[in-house]
């Protein structure tokens, strides 16, 4: 049976829980869509995160990869569409770092940016058919999320597997973190975890069924 790839991140920055982590490990194990489901926690730190992601990839050879991750601020699940190989962020990672215009990927090779290889448009109409809201975003920002896109598609691509279903996932936030924002601060937007999970799921199957047909139709 073919593998689903599920990454989520750690807790990071102020939030206390990272609705990725807790997705990824309500599927984990799963048959979904007829793809048995490989879920994996991520660092937020762009070294062992990357070391982590093609370990993975490595080990598993799987038929698509689906990445999560938390975009506190964002109302709805978020399908990204490209990854730069740029990092460039202020707010510290979990080893304290900031980066100002730094590779994602160091190599001559690495090109500027990847598209997502993931069905986008499918997606957003199996989302909506289940009752579940859905955006295509532009720009994964600089951070954590962006590069673990990145550096999945590249290696994937280095290895003639680029035409791996493969991209990336944002989360809004759930009620941990939502609850755990200062009251001199903006509220968050939030979801319930079971319906992020949902979410999840749901684009898990897109991806089987997809896999199992060797094609996405619109």
């Amino acid at each position: 049976m073919p593998k689903l790839l599920l990454t989520g991140f750690e807790p990071f920055h102020t939030h206390p829980d990272n609705p990725s982590a807790r997705a990824a490990a309500a599927l984990d194990g799963l048959e979904v869509g007829g793809m048995h489901v490989v879920s994996a926690l991520l660092p937020v730190e762009p070294h062992s995160a990357g070391e982590a992601l093609e370990a993975l990839l490595e080990r598993h050879q799987p038929g698509a990869v689906l990445l999560t991750g938390l975009a506190a601020g964002r109302p709805q699940v978020t399908l990204e569409r490209v990854a730069l190989n740029v990092m460039d962020f202020n707010i510290p990672d979990n080893a304290g770092n900031t980066y100002r215009d730094a590779p994602a990927h160091p190599h001559d090779d690495a090109p500027p940016a990847y598209l997502s290889t993931l069905p986008l448009r499918p997606l957003l109409s199996a989302w909506q058919a289940a009752g579940i809201p859905g955006h295509i975003s532009n720009t994964a920002g600089l951070y954590l999320c962006n590069f673990v896109m990145y550096r999945a598609r590249h290696w994937l691509t280095a290895r003639g597997q680029g035409d791996v279903p493969c991209g990336f996932l944002h989360l809004p936030a759930n009620p941990a973190v939502a609850l755990a924002v200062p009251e001199d601060r903006p509220p968050l937007p939030y979801l319930p975890q079971d319906e992020i999970t949902r979410a999840v799921r749901v684009a898990a199957e897109v991806l089987g069924q997809g896999a199992r047909a060797h094609t996405y139709s619109d």
